[in-house]
C-alpha cells in the first residue's frame, strides 16, 4: 500500500498571527514538503491543479518536475489534473515528458474540477463537464497507447495521423486514477478502463465513500478487469497530531474554526466524527485509519492533506514527520498483514513495465514506435511507399 501527502496549495491567513504567505513562500513550502515526505519514508507527493486565487498550483508538471529533480524515490502525482479544461494532447505530452525526466515516478488523478468560472476561462462549458471528461480521456487514453491516432470528437479539432511525443517511457503510459466524490459516471469511467478510482473523501461521511467505492468495484468486475476486491482504490485523509491528544485539539481548533472550508459549519468535534479528519495523537490517527478498509475493502493508496487552513510551514513539516515516522509504519505493517494475497499491489512504473513484459513476451529495451508525420499526416511507411512509386 502507498501512503503520501497531497496539497491544494491554498493561500490562507494564519488565524493566530494574521500572516498571509506570499505565492513564492507557498510554492517553496510545497517543494520542501515533497522532499521531507521522501526522507521520512512516504511513497507519494501529490499536488492539485487550480487556476484561481487563493491557490498557486496552476502548473502541476512544473512543480512536480522541480520536486522530482531533488528526490529519488517518491512518486509524483496530481491530486487533480483537470481533464475537462486541459487539452488531452497537451496532457499526453506534458506527463509523458515528466515521466521520462523522473524515471517513471509519475501518475495522475483525473478530475473535472469544481470551480465554475474556470471552464469559460478555457473556452469550456461547465454544463458539459461529464461529457468533456469522458471524451477527453478517451482521446488521452489512445494518445498514450497508439503511436498514430486519427480522432474526431465534439470538443476539439480533429487529429489526422497524429503522434504524441514523447512516447510514454518504456512504452507504458502513466497510471491514471479517476477522482470523484459524487459522480457515478466517473466511477463508471474508471471501471471501464480498468484504471484506479480515487475518492477524496475528506469532507464526506464514510457511508457515502463506501457507496461510491462499491459502485466502482462492481463495475470493474463487470468489465472483466478482475474481481471486485481487486479493483484499484485510493482514499483521501486529514490529520493533525501532537504527542498529547489534547495539545493537538487546542492547537488546531483556531485553524479549523477560521478556515474557509470549515469556518461557520459543524464544530470540529462533529466534523471529525463524520469525516476522516482526525485530530489527536499519532496513536489515534493509526486507530482511525486502520478502520478505513473495513468500509471500502483493502485498498492501494492513502493520501493525507496536511498543509491547509493557514498552518505555518514549520508546523506542517512537523506533521509530515509525525506521519512518516509514527503513523505510516504502523499502518503499513498492520494493513499489509490483513491484505489477501490476491489483492493487487499499489501501481508503480516498474510493476507495470514488468506486467507489460509478461504480456508481450520478451520485452525490447530499445522500444520503438511507428510515428506519424505531424506535418504531412503520413505514416513513415506510407511515405516510403510513395517514394518508391516515384
Amino acid at each position: 500500500m502507498q501512503f503520501g501527502i497531497f496539497t491544494i496549495a491554498d493561500i490562507t491567513p494564519d488565524p493566530l498571527t494574521g500572516k498571509v504567505p506570499t505565492e513564492n513562500e507557498r510554492l517553496k513550502s510545497m517543494v520542501e514538503q515533497g522532499k521531507l515526505a521522501e526522507q521520512v519514508g512516504l511513497d507519494v507527493f501529490a499536488i492539485g491543479e487550480h487556476h484561481n486565487p487563493p491557490f498557486v498550483t496552476s502548473s502541476p508538471t512544473t512543480t512536480l518536475a522541480y520536486v522530482g529533480a531533488q528526490t529519488e524515490k517518491i512518486i509524483l502525482s496530481t491530486a487533480t489534473t483537470l481533464i475537462t479544461t486541459n487539452d488531452p494532447v497537451k496532457i499526453a505530452e506534458d506527463y509523458a515528458m515528466l515521466q521520462h525526466l523522473t524515471g517513471g515516478r509519475v501518475d495522475l488523478v483525473m478530475g473535472r474540477g469544481n470551480t465554475g468560472p474556470v471552464y469559460p476561462w478555457f473556452g469550456k462549458d461547465i454544463r458539459k463537464g461529464i461529457e468533456l471528461a469522458v471524451e477527453n480521456y478517451e482521446l488521452l487514453h489512445r494518445l498514450w497507447r497508439e503511436d498514430v491516432v486519427d480522432w474526431e470528437g465534439q470538443f476539439r479539432t480533429p487529429l489526422q495521423q497524429f503522434t504524441s511525443t514523447p512516447r510514454p517511457l518504456d512504452g507504458v503510459a502513466p497510471f491514471v486514477w479517476h477522482g470523484s466524490i459524487r459522480s457515478p459516471q466517473i466511477a463508471e469511467q474508471a471501471a471501464y478502463y480498468g484504471d484506479g478510482f480515487f475518492h477524496n473523501n475528506i469532507f464526506w461521511p464514510m457511508s457515502h465513500t463506501k457507496q461510491m467505492v462499491q459502485l466502482y468495484r462492481e463495475r470493474y468486475e463487470h468489465y472483466g478487469h478482475g474481481k471486485a476486491h481487486q479493483a484499484i482504490v485510493g482514499l483521501g485523509g486529514q490529520a493533525f497530531m501532537r504527542k498529547n491528544s489534547q495539545d493537538a485539539v487546542d492547537e488546531f481548533r483556531p485553524y479549523f474554526d477560521n478556515a474557509p472550508v470549515y469556518g461557520g459549519g459543524p464544530s470540529m468535534e462533529d466534523f471529525t466524527k463524520a469525516t476522516p479528519l482526525t485530530v489527536g495523537s499519532p496513536e489515534q490517527v493509526v486507530e482511525r485509519y486502520l478502520t478505513m478498509a473495513d468500509h471500502v475493502g483493502d485498498y492501494q493508496r492513502q493520501l493525507f492533506l496536511m498543509d491547509h487552513a493557514g498552518l505555518p510551514h514549520k508546523t506542517v513539516m512537523e506533521q509530515i514527520e509525525l506521519l512518516g515516522t509514527e503513523v505510516v509504519p504502523v499502518l503499513r505493517r498492520e494493513l499489509e498483514a490483513r491484505k489477501p494475497a490476491d489483492v493487487p499491489e499499489a501501481p508503480t512504473h516498474a510493476g507495470r513495465v514488468a506486467a507489460a513484459e509478461a504480456e508481450r513476451g520478451a520485452f525490447d529495451d530499445s522500444y520503438r514506435f511507428e510515428t506519424g508525420d505531424n506535418w504531412t499526416g503520413l505514416r513513415a511507411e506510407d511515405k516510403k511507399d510513395m517514394d518508391q512509386q516515384r
